[in-house]
C-alpha cells in the first residue's frame, strides 16, 4: 500500500471530541496535549457517538481538516486507557473505512537478521 511516510506520526485522540470544534478549537487541543501542531503530523479526533471523525494537519502554509460522517454504524477504536494513541497509516485507513480492529490480526512483519558484531583480534605478530 502506498501511504504516508514513516516520518509522519498519526495521533488518535481517544477521548470524545465536540465535533463543533473547528481549526482553532482542535489546534488548541493539540497544543494543550503538548504536541507541535505545525509538524505535519496527523491528529485524529472522534465524536462521542463515534459516527464522526476529523483529521487535522498542517500543510504548505495552512491547516487542512478532513471530516467524515458515517450514515450507518460507528468508528471502531482500539481499546485503550490512554487519552492519545499513536497509530500507523494502515490503522488510520481501517478506522476511516469502519473496520473492527478487534477482528483484524496483523501478521508479524519480516525483518532482516541482525548481524552480531564480532570483534576479531589478530594475535599474530608481524616478523
Amino acid at each position: 500500500m502506498i501511504g504516508l511516510p514513516d516520518s509522519v506520526r498519526i495521533l488518535l485522540f481517544s477521548e470524545p471530541t465536540d465535533m463543533r470544534r473547528g481549526f482553532n478549537g482542535l489546534t488548541g487541543m493539540v497544543l494543550a496535549a503538548g504536541h507541535d501542531v505545525y509538524s505535519g503530523h496527523l491528529f485524529v479526533f472522534v465524536s462521542r457517538t463515534r459516527n464522526r471523525v476529523k483529521i487535522l494537519t498542517f500543510q504548505k502554509g495552512g491547516f487542512v481538516l478532513w471530516y467524515k460522517r458515517l450514515e450507518r454504524g460507528r468508528f471502531r477504536l482500539v481499546p485503550t486507557d490512554q487519552s492519545q494513541v499513536t497509530i500507523d497509516a494502515t490503522q488510520l485507513a481501517m478506522l476511516v473505512d469502519g473496520f473492527d480492529w478487534s477482528r483484524v490480526k496483523r501478521p508479524k512483519h519480516w525483518e532482516p537478521a541482525r548481524k552480531k558484531s564480532r570483534l576479531r583480534i589478530d594475535n599474530r605478530q608481524s616478523a
